[in-house]
């Protein structure tokens, strides 16, 4: 087994979730790369392997926890147990009370929220035991603000916040760093790009900026955690 420093990021995408994986590579972190698809993760184990970092792909269903953590097994048995978990996944639908359904509700709310809860679960017994770890929680301007039609979004990263601050308050006093980070803007993905072509970059996050603010929370000395960061454009109103 590897004796590197093990970071686990859940939600990988060509976006946030790519950046990260990357910046924590740059810092010799191995990198298990959890999404639902073993192609969004494959991609980008290519290229933090292309520029001499190690990572392994490990597909799992973020709301079920017996894929979760059998992704997670498959990572400490190749890379080692995990000092970092970043949970990134995420998903919502736009739409009305009338027009959305109690299903699309549920399933929002277990990728926001029941996920992170169900991937702290299983990397917290190997920082515990070490007594020091890092979790990492992505959150939106939703996490804040539940806007006209965005139910199915602001349901589950409300949800996301209360977990992170309840983790916070209970595993902080062990040697565990838990933070939330929220998003309050777009982030400048190929999606995005596809969806308003000829958008100012300057209106939208870049993943590798935000990225940086991932690794500094982790890189943090104990005598000054912080919890919670909001990062946005600088154009951005709030």
């Amino acid at each position: 087994m590897s004796s590197n420093r093990v970071a686990i990021v859940v939600g990988v995408g060509p976006g946030l979730g790519a950046a990260v994986s990357r910046r924590f590579a740059s810092e010799g972190f191995s990198i298990g790369l959890v999404a639902r698809t073993a192609a969004t993760c494959e991609a980008v184990q290519r290229e933090i392997e292309a520029a001499g970092g190690r990572a392994l792909s490990a597909p799992a269903d973020a709301t079920d926890p017996a894929s979760v953590a059998a992704a997670f097994a498959r990572v400490k048995e190749s890379l080692g147990p995990a000092e970092v978990l970043i949970y990134n996944a995420g998903a919502f639908r736009v739409a009305g009370a009338l027009e959305l359904t109690p299903r699309e509700l549920e399933d929002a709310w277990r990728i926001n929220c029941l996920g992170g809860f169900v991937s702290a679960q299983a990397a917290l017994p190997d920082m515990l035991e070490r007594g020091r770890g890092t979790l990492l929680f992505t959150g939106a301007t939703a996490s804040l603000r539940g806007g006209a039609r965005f139910a199915a979004l602001a349901v589950g990263k409300f949800g996301l916040r209360a977990l992170a601050q309840s983790l916070a308050r209970e595993l902080g006093p062990r040697g565990i760093h838990v933070a939330h980070v929220i998003v309050d803007g777009l982030i400048d993905t190929p999606r995005v790009r596809t969806m308003a072509p000829g958008r100012d970059e300057a209106t939208m996050l870049a993943p590798e900026a935000l990225a940086e603010t991932y690794f500094q929370l982790h890189a943090q000395p104990p005598s000054a955690w912080t919890h919670e960061i909001d990062v946005r454009p600088s154009m951005e109103k709030f």
